[in-house]
């Protein structure tokens, strides 16, 4: 872990033809207080309007992969292998954060 300063949470999502949901699941770590996190989005080459959503938030994602994997475990080695941060989360393309303050939770919890 990096102790010269804040952890870095790295926030995996894979998903397929997640069009319908995977917007509320982008916005709800995009509003997130916690200023260290990493955003990484893989899909497997989704067929419905999945990555028109992921586009429109592409600046503030810290890495996109849409391409056929061989199913969920491969799509998560491939955004483990993207990661940089200290910590690992995955969020299911159809789940949110309860609220903006989780993840700053989360860490205070644990320094204390």
């Amino acid at each position: 872990m990096n102790r010269s300063s804040s952890p870095v949470l790295s926030i995996i999502t894979v998903c397929f033809n997640a069009g319908k949901f995977i917007e509320s699941t982008i916005q709800s770590v995009l509003a997130q207080t916690y200023p260290h996190i990493e955003y990484i989005i893989v899909d497997g080459a989704s067929s419905d309007n999945t990555m028109e959503v992921v586009e429109k938030y592409r600046s503030r994602l810290a890495a996109v992969i849409s391409e056929k994997d061989k199913g969920l475990y491969d799509a998560m080695n491939k955004g483990m292998q993207l990661a940089t941060g200290d910590y690992l989360l995955f969020l299911n393309a159809d789940d949110v954060l309860a609220d903006e303050q989780v993840v700053s939770k989360i860490f205070a919890a644990c320094t204390n």
